[in-house]
């Protein structure tokens, strides 16, 4: 393959993950929407297991979104690592609150 033809592949693949990335991320917010207790007008109760489960959608679309639209995916490996650990501390911390 010419540079030319490398090039326009790695475009290529690049586009389609982010592409693949922003219906992940929709499909989560669909997914959290639904989750939600009084989003078709009926009363909000706490429930922990749906809590936990937001928050957890919440670290996956924080991760992707880090990854694809920041440009981390193809950054040095310690900052990918360092990005992972923040969005770990920040969520457990959410959920801790949440729990405590």
């Amino acid at each position: 393959m010419t540079t030319t033809t490398q090039k326009t592949t790695q475009r290529t693949n690049a586009t389609r993950a982010i592409t693949y990335a922003w219906l992940v991320l929709t499909g989560i917010t669909i997914v959290s929407w639904w989750l939600a207790p009084g989003h078709s007008g009926g009363v909000a109760v706490p429930n922990v297991a749906i809590t936990v489960a937001v928050v957890a959608l919440g670290f996956i679309k924080g991760r992707l979104i880090i990854r694809y639209f920041m440009e981390v995916r193809t950054a040095p490996r310690w900052l990918r690592l360092a990005t992972d650990a923040w969005l770990a501390v920040l969520w457990l911390g959410i959920l801790a609150i949440y729990l405590w």
